[in-house]
């Protein structure tokens, strides 16, 4: 499979809201309500994959390799169609969690179809469906590229161990984003967000989501088991630096205009976007603090009675085999979680593809990987009060 030349497409995330703390933060799911729960046996349909060659898959925004010349086309799932024979309705209608959750969740909790056969949504949101039982468990034995592919670091998450439920589609990391040229020094901390020389001019993440586990980090706290008090320190931390007037303000993806400005000098950031800020500014810097960085997953799950299971099953599988996975980081530039696909990169006759594998921001090298965590995710009864105390403090 041929590798396209490295682009710069405008990145997905962009055109995203702030994520977490929506409205839905405390429906449903946010408030543990049992009724909505679907118990194993009522989970699959009568599946059709063997005599119904389609499935649809709804996914996020440019989050998906496209065609220099015409970007109606996707290689990679034109190439998946091609040798499966399976056609798949590919639809970019998922543009923020919660939303997306509000437009499915009343079927999921009716026993109805979504429509859906294959979903993708951010880990922490992946967390309440596998709690409410709405996915259904994954084949595996029609996965073996899963099975030896996947990222060590992305197999067993606190919300679903072995990932019988998921599987991630795309991974990225938040840590901080800084621009080294107008700072005038490196940042290796947390800490160094609350120096006096960056007053005014810090940024974090609006969403509870996905900011606390950093900040959570910066205190040396083991995210992958972190309580109740861990939260509320972090939280009394972030009232005082909003006190002193530290904090320019909370934001969701569009910190990147923030920081290309100038009007910002560091921020809490998300590593897919920082590739493509520095494509037009090498001076913007992103890194893992010494004290560690969160690591995140979007991932693929095949909803209740989805009727092309099997279809799907052969889709994610087909997206782990490395030179499929190097293809697809080539485009969409987020951490790749099939590390064999480096190689794949490495050797593409494109120098500015091949340099892709190198880069740490796709693949971590062994020394940041070491410092990359995936965070325990909020339960159910957490949810609710951790909400509304992180909303007061970031004024949403």
């Amino acid at each position: 499979m041929a590798l396209p030349a490295m682009n710069s497409p405008l990145t997905r995330r962009n055109l995203l809201r702030a994520l977490g703390g929506g409205a839905l933060a405390g429906g449903v799911a946010g408030c543990g309500v049992r009724p909505a729960y679907v118990s194993p046996a009522d989970r699959a349909a009568t599946d059709v994959s063997s005599t119904d060659k389609r499935l649809t898959w709804a996914n996020w925004p440019l989050y998906i390799d496209t065609d220099d010349e015409d970007e109606s086309r996707r290689p990679t799932l034109e190439g998946f169609e091609e040798r499966t024979g399976i056609s798949v309705d590919y639809v970019e209608e998922i543009n923020d969690n919660d939303e997306f959750f509000g437009k499915i969740s009343p079927s999921l909790m009716n026993h109805q179809r979504t429509g859906r056969d294959l979903i993708v949504i951010s880990d922490w949101m992946c967390a309440r469906f596998v709690r409410l039982g709405w996915v259904q468990e994954l084949n595996r034995s029609r996965q073996p590229n899963v099975t030896k592919y996947l990222d060590p670091l992305l197999r067993s998450p606190a919300f679903d161990p072995g990932r019988k439920f998921t599987v991630p589609w795309q991974s990225g990391i938040t840590g901080i984003a800084y621009n080294r040229r107008r700072l005038g020094r490196e940042i290796r901390r947390v800490s160094d967000l609350w120096a006096s020389d960056l007053k005014g001019r810090v940024t974090l993440l609006s969403g509870l989501d996905e900011a606390f586990a950093l900040l959570m980090q910066g205190n040396g706290v083991d995210i992958t088991r972190w309580t109740a008090d861990d939260f509320h320190t972090v939280c009394d931390q972030v009232e005082k630096q909003v006190g002193r007037g530290q904090i320019r303000r909370f934001t969701g993806n569009d910190y990147i205009k923030d920081l290309s400005s100038g009007d910002v000098l560091a921020c809490q950031a998300y590593s897919g976007d920082v590739i493509q800020l520095q494509a037009d500014d090498p001076d913007i810097r992103f890194v893992v603090p010494e004290e560690g960085a969160e690591l995140w997953s979007e991932s693929l799950m095949v909803p209740n009675l989805a009727r092309h299971k099997t279809n799907a099953e052969r889709l994610i599988d087909y997206y782990y085999e490395p030179e499929v996975a190097a293809e697809l980081a080539a485009w969409v530039n987020y951490v790749c979680p099939v590390p064999a696909a480096r190689d794949v990169l490495a050797a593409a006759k494109d120098k500015e593809t091949a340099a892709l594998a190198e880069d740490p921001l796709i693949f971590p090298d062994t020394a940041m990987r070491e410092r990359l965590v995936i965070a325990r995710d909020i339960t159910s009864e957490e949810r609710v009060g951790f909400a509304k105390r992180w909303n007061a403090i970031a004024g949403l």
